[in-house]
């Protein structure tokens, strides 16, 4: 019989007849460090409570034993421990200030590059290098990378999601300083990247609702490269051109189910949530209110194109029929 009354049955036969049976997943013999001798002394069959059967966790190695650090931890999010551990090498605001450092040498350098352009060309460049990367950083961290931001809001921050923060924070205080200082926008969007700005350092700060975050800055950017390829089709005298229409279709159509319809999914599970702190929630409701007046302004944008065109394809259409098969214009 085997030594270790709680592993072994004494009803079976163990492989390689030592007369007693593992539990399942366990071996007797060497590979598991429990072996079966004959003669080994027959334990009771009723332990007594002085001397315990000994439990499975305490025969495995330590190696393989988590501790109750490491299993909080898990619980917690083993991704989140990492982004603070990462935090404490290598502080966040000097991240944010590399960022803006570099979004700032990019912006000299198209400047020097375009110096025959205007300063808001250079400024345009910066804003379209940043709408592509930030749309396909953050579409990599929300689909691929995880968590999913849609069922778990408020959770801890990753090392991948502070990387695209940080980026997207030194990018916003560019552009605000830019912005102020040439006086090119008006009061909405200010308020639009002064909540950005606000919203980004405080999930930093916090070392969580990251995901959340992550999947405002993938909704707002999305559109970002359809906008600025709009301005560059009017500096280049392009707009009015069949590309021109397609750029405005596809920003409306992708403003209007990205930001507003899946937006208010998002904002939804935001406030359903209890975890995320309640000025997170705030700025996400702030974020999509800002939204909603930038599609009313589209909309009005969207309906005076059409009557536009409208007009112009009727007054085409008259002038079609207006001429007779000689090509002489008809009496009127």
């Amino acid at each position: 019989m085997c030594g270790f009354p709680g592993l072994c049955a004494p009803s079976q036969g163990c492989a390689g007849s030592q007369g007693c049976a593992p539990l399942p997943g366990m071996l007797c013999g060497a590979a598991a460090r429990i072996s079966c001798h004959p003669a080994a002394p027959i334990p009771s069959s009723r332990p007594s409570s002085s001397s315990p059967s000994p439990s499975l966790p305490s025969l495995l190695p330590a190696a393989r034993r988590p501790s109750a650090a490491a299993a909080r931890s898990g619980i917690r999010g083993g991704s989140g421990s990492a982004a603070r551990q990462d935090r404490m090498l290598f502080p966040l605001p000097l991240r944010a200030a590399c960022s803006l450092l570099a979004w700032f040498c990019l912006y000299k350098w198209f400047c020097h590059r375009y110096r025959h352009r205007n300063l808001e060309w250079s400024c345009r460049l910066v804003t379209l290098t940043h709408g592509i990367l930030a749309t396909c950083l953050s579409a990599y961290i929300g689909f691929i990378d995880g968590p999913w931001p849609l069922s778990h809001p408020g959770s801890p921050n990753t090392t991948l999601q502070v990387h695209g923060l940080c980026l997207s924070l030194g990018y916003f205080i560019f552009d605000l300083c830019w912005c102020v200082y040439f006086q090119t926008e008006g009061a909405l969007m200010l308020a639009h990247h002064l909540v950005s700005i606000v919203g980004i350092a405080t999930s930093l700060a916090l070392g969580e609702s990251g995901a959340d975050v992550n999947a405002v800055i993938f909704g707002s950017e999305i559109t970002n490269p359809l906008l600025q390829a709009r301005w560059f089709l009017k500096e280049l005298g392009r707009y009015h051109t069949f590309t021109g229409d397609l750029v405005d279709f596809l920003f409306v159509v992708l403003f209007t189910g990205v930001r507003i319809g899946v937006g208010a999914w998002l904002m939804y599970c935001e406030l359903a949530s209890p975890r995320p702190r309640w000025f997170i929630k705030l700025g996400g409701v702030v974020m999509y209110v800002v939204s909603w007046v930038f599609m009313l302004s589209i909309c009005r944008f969207a309906r005076r194109k059409s009557i536009r065109k409208y007009q112009a394809w009727r007054s085409r259409r008259s002038r079609e029929l207006g001429w007779k098969t000689n090509g002489h214009l008809k009496g009127h």
